[in-house]
């Protein structure tokens, strides 16, 4: 059977015909002018630019010109240091343009104009430079089915909003994008607009929605001469105070002083080398933490922007999770086990401090893109009183070395072929673990039919004993078609039962063998009352790898789609029959056998160019065996007050009656008790934004989450995944939960690239078993319980080596 895949893949790789498609041209402009970036577009330069014209509709009306009243008109120059992009985007009238103040990086309602650069010329990855009416920039980096909006640089721009429309200008140092050192090149380019009030988008070169790809479908920018790479090497020192109160340790607040910096090195015309020196996270925005009944972790996002921005390579194969880095100690619990009789633990740092992290990457002429990512965490320690006030330390976590390699060939036909490997090295006795990965994303010449997949092998190296080495492998592969407006895929997924990448990547469990598809349909054309309509269906069966035994079954299917009115609106259902869990249980080898149960909802968001706009999403699912009913109903609103302030109320609330699930496990580890359990849940979130210019704005957030668990009969779990009831309980697993945050920043960008940065944080936690409670006796409570808080200054200036010297030598 491998060998038939292999044989395969080789057939698809090597397909030698392209379909060619035709793409816009047109030629660059050199000029020797100077150009004022002020948005007015009055220079003598610009009237000897290379002009654009003539953008196609994207959507909804794939396929449209503009018309007259709102055409856009571009002009396109570089000199010897940058490309400067302009242009005049005619409205009817000063009203017909969204504006609003949000800040950099950000898009909310804006319209916006940007220029996406492929200097490769590979038609897979990307470099987009936008900006708004009101002059706030976001920038993004593009490769297959992704749009990282966490990439940034530094780059000069402009606006003017008149009545008949708004202008823009450019300054796009080469210091910002990658390129050959060719004598003469062309780059792939594309222009994006969007009109928010009218929900179009428009591009230069057609963007079709139902042909695969993005990059693939862009113009040409030809014969720029003579324009070298630039030495690129920047320094963000920063400079952060804190004052923080914690009201378990028994002081009243504590103050501390940090310093570090980011460096950022262009090694080639190509690669770029990234390091963090002592880097400080405090001010990151604070996790959503929630009760988890679930047997397994916890996926939280990342909010540290070195671990955010320029990460695309280090992301395929699904193998790297950031969170890893800096996270609990894999000892954290074990130190509470060596505390002897009267003792305690008087200290046990639940992250570890990540001591420096360096990324290089980049791509070569012959798409071969290069990632390189290293990161070191210092040992950590708990300390603890063994009860006569001798204190002693216990290590948590060893000295660890994080190191991922990757080697991203790209292909023909948006096709690539990715080697990565992670590897963790841990001082000490504690084991190493090591995972590779082959990825592949093969299409034929018409990018039409595609098949996708990766092989995986992974190492623990220690965990059975010294230098023994614990193995498994995994592997996924897709067959689909994506090109038209029906489109399918198949795919197979096995995981054998030693498998494992939970040192550096996300994973939740092994031993499993999955077999699927995928079907769908698409409506493009505007109609009577859409914009547009796609339809699903999707299903899965999987069993156990080892022994093979069945696990579940579900079928989903939905619509979705854009009214003419710009919501957007969604219905979905889906089946799951009988199925056997083999992990609630949480004692391996033993299962629980979960009745059926099918579920129905639907969703909506509003027009979101006006001022107040709203979504709902809400489900029920229900199992009749116990007369299961779970109801979720996700609720946002959102008021804009003008350009400048904005307030948003978000809901989330949970009622699951007669859940069936468990509930703990006998002490001696003999016996499972599951059990039937009411719910609730309900998050709260406030966010109040204020923006005094574009330069400068405040940020608010609060949440409130609680979530009460009142188990009402309990049962036996059985051998064979079947229960008996059992007349009373040994001990109480209710839980009421409580957790409560602010998030307050104000930040001021002083310079390009630099920032002042002001934060507030507090947060307050409390679980007890008083399930009788009413929600609002729990917020009460939450906020007369004593409250963590952290107050920050955190200074970050960016110094460019190219403007440095400039600066010496004038």
């Amino acid at each position: 059977m491998r060998k038939k895949v292999l044989l395969f893949l080789c057939f698809f790789a090597f397909l030698t015909t392209q379909a060619q498609d035709v793409r816009k041209e047109v030629e660059a402009t050199r000029t020797n002018q100077a150009i004022k970036i002020d948005g007015s577009l009055n220079d003598e330069a610009w009237k000897t630019a290379t002009r654009i014209s003539g953008l196609t509709e994207m959507r909804p009306t794939f396929g449209k010109s503009e018309n007259e009243q709102t055409r856009s008109e571009f002009y396109i120059l570089y000199d010897n240091a940058a490309v400067y992009f302009g242009g005049f985007l005619n409205e009817n009238s000063r009203d017909s343009i969204s504006t609003q103040l949000i800040g950099r990086d950000e898009i909310g309602i804006n319209d916006f104009v940007g220029i996406i650069f492929d200097t490769y010329q590979d038609k897979i990855n990307g470099l987009g430079f936008y900006v708004t009416p009101l002059n706030e920039q976001f920038d993004l980096k593009y490769s297959i089915g992704n749009e990282d909006g966490s990439w940034n640089t530094v780059y000069q721009t402009e606006t003017e909003i008149t009545d008949k429309g708004w202008s823009f200008e450019m300054k796009i140092p080469y210091s910002a994008i990658r390129f050959s050192k060719q004598k003469v090149q062309d780059w792939n380019i594309q222009i994006i607009r969007r009109r928010n009030k009218t929900g179009q988008q428009f591009s230069w070169n057609p963007v079709d929605p139902t042909k695969f790809g993005f990059m693939n479908q862009a113009g040409t920018l030809k014969n720029l001469s003579d324009i070298k790479p630039p030495l690129r090497l920047s320094f963000s020192p920063y400079f952060s105070s804190y004052l923080t109160h914690d009201p378990n340790s028994g002081e009243n607040w504590k103050t501390n002083v940090n310093g570090g910096m980011d460096v950022k090195y262009g090694i080639s015309d190509g690669f770029t080398m990234d390091m963090t020196l002592i880097p400080d996270f405090g001010q990151v925005q604070s996790d959503n933490q929630i009760l988890n009944l679930s047997p397994f972790e916890v996926r939280f996002n990342e909010n540290r922007q070195f671990f955010t921005e320029g990460t695309e390579l280090f992301n395929k194969g699904n193998l790297f999770y950031s969170r890893r880095i800096g996270g609990q100690p894999i000892h954290y619990y074990d130190a509470y086990g060596n505390v002897g009789p009267g003792g305690r633990i008087v200290k046990n740092p639940a992250e570890t401090k990540l001591i420096n992290a360096t990324k290089i990457s980049g791509r070569t002429k012959k798409k071969l893109g290069i990632g390189f990512f290293n990161a070191i965490t210092r040992a950590e320690h708990a300390t603890i009183d063994d009860g006569t006030g001798e204190k002693y330390k216990f290590e948590t976590n060893p000295l660890t070395n994080y190191n991922i390699m990757v080697l991203d060939q790209g292909l023909k036909n948006n096709s690539r072929v990715t080697l990565i490997n992670t590897n963790v090295w841990r001082s000490g006795p504690d084991y190493d673990a090591n995972v590779t990965a082959l990825d592949f994303d093969l299409y034929d010449n018409k990018v039409n039919w595609n098949v996708w997949g990766q092989f995986n092998h992974s190492r623990l190296i220690g965990l059975e004993g010294p230098g023994k080495a614990y193995t498994g492998n995994l592997y996924y592969l897709f067959l689909g078609k994506f090109k038209g407006r029906f489109n399918f895929e198949v795919h197979r997924f096995y995981v054998d039962d030693r498998y494992n990448q939970s040192d550096m990547g996300f994973f939740t469990n092994n031993n499993y063998v999955t077999h699927g598809f995928y079907a769908g349909y698409k409506w493009v054309k505007p109609k009577s009352f859409y914009n547009n309509i796609y339809i699903n269906l999707n299903g899965n069966y999987s069993q156990l790898y080892k022994p093979r035994l069945y696990q579940d079954f579900r079928i989903n299917g939905n619509v979705n789609g854009q009214l003419k009115n710009l919501w957007q609106v969604g219905i979905n259902a889906d089946v799951r029959p009988n199925s056997n869990d083999y992990y609630e249980a949480r004692l391996p080898g033993r299962v629980v056998k979960r009745p059926s149960s099918w579920m129905k909802g639907f969703w909506f968001n509003t027009n979101q160019s006006k001022k107040y706009t709203a979504s709902l999403e809400m489900y029920h699912r229900y199992s009749r065996k116990y007369d299961n009913q779970n109801i979720e109903a996700y609720i946002s609103n959102n008021y804009r007050f003008g350009d400048k302030l904005s307030v948003g109320l978000s809901h989330f609330l949970g009622f699951y009656t007669r859940d069936y699930g468990f509930a703990y496990v006998s002490d001696n580890a003999d016996s499972v008790i599951l059990g039937l359990r009411n719910r609730r849940t309900a998050e709260n979130i406030l966010n109040v934004k204020y923006s005094f210019n574009n330069k400068m704005g405040i940020t608010f957030r609060l949440r409130h989450y609680w979530s009460k668990v009142d188990y009402t009969r309990f049962f036996n779990l059985l051998q064979d995944g079947s229960v008996e009831d059992v007349a009373g309980s040994g001990r109480n697993p209710d839980i009421n939960l409580n957790l409560f945050n602010i998030d307050m920043n104000f930040s001021w960008q002083f310079a390009p690239g630099s920032f002042i940065n002001v934060n507030w944080k507090s947060f307050s936690g409390i679980e007890d078993q008083f399930v009788t409670e009413k929600y609002y006796d729990n917020l009460r409570k939450t906020f007369t319980n004593p409250q963590a808080a952290n107050f920050s200054v955190k200074v970050i200036y960016f110094l460019d080596y190219l403007s440095l010297k400039k600066k010496d030598k004038s």
